[in-house]
């Protein structure tokens, strides 16, 4: 046997329509029961909310770490999602105003499952490249869009941005961080929008 064809006999197949829907509702209801409850939440109700045996869990899950990551991977395709939400209905800099505190949220109700995951795989692990990617890919279009629009300064790099933005989720967990971090994430687009002129409106049409 080729190398060829072991490799194409280890590839996963893909999952029945049914096993995929219990798959997925598996996924969202531990993201719900993990934010609610804590990464410690049992696994049997967790299953038996989704409407399905605990052999099934573990089914598409071998390990609690399985699920965690999956539903990682669930949560950072939502907020990156809300981002082409906001831009199809808000100008850019409202836009990106609105998803930096959406993320600063985010991060308040998902960071025990992220310190949980670094502590079980390594730094450089494909799920975090993954989300790496996704947010870097997020801030661009965010930053572009409100550069396009003449809304934030022309000079910003959105690496930078990215990069302040993490540093404010970095703050620690006392009481009361999360409304903090709104405020300060409030000031970093104040930052960007500084000096920034007013395009000249459209002269209407006679």
């Amino acid at each position: 046997m080729t190398t060829r064809e072991r490799s194409a006999d280890a590839a996963p197949r893909p999952l029945r329509a049914d096993a995929a829907r219990n798959r997925d509702k598996l996924v969202e209801v531990a993201a719900a029961a993990f934010a609610r409850d804590g990464i410690e939440t049992s696994l049997e109700e967790i299953a038996r909310t989704a409407g399905v045996g605990i052999g099934t869990l573990y089914r598409h899950f071998p390990t609690r770490d399985v699920l965690l990551e999956a539903v990682f991977r669930r949560n950072v395709d939502d907020i990156a999602a809300q981002a082409d939400e906001l831009l199809e209905t808000l100008p850019g800099d409202a836009a990106l105003a609105e998803w930096m505190s959406r993320f600063v949220r985010y991060v308040a109700t998902k960071k025990g499952l992220a310190t949980h995951l670094k502590s079980v795989v390594s730094a450089d692990a494909e799920i975090f490249a993954y989300s790496h990617a996704k947010m870097d890919g997020v801030m661009k279009r965010l930053v572009e869009a409100s550069q396009r629009e003449g809304t934030i300064r022309a000079d910003v790099d959105y690496h930078d941005v990215l990069k302040g933005l993490s540093g404010v989720c970095m703050m620690s967990d006392a009481p009361g961080w999360q409304d903090q971090a709104c405020r300060i994430s409030g000031l970093l687009m104040d930052g960007l929008r500084y000096g920034v002129a007013p395009l000249p409106k459209k002269s209407r049409a006679r």
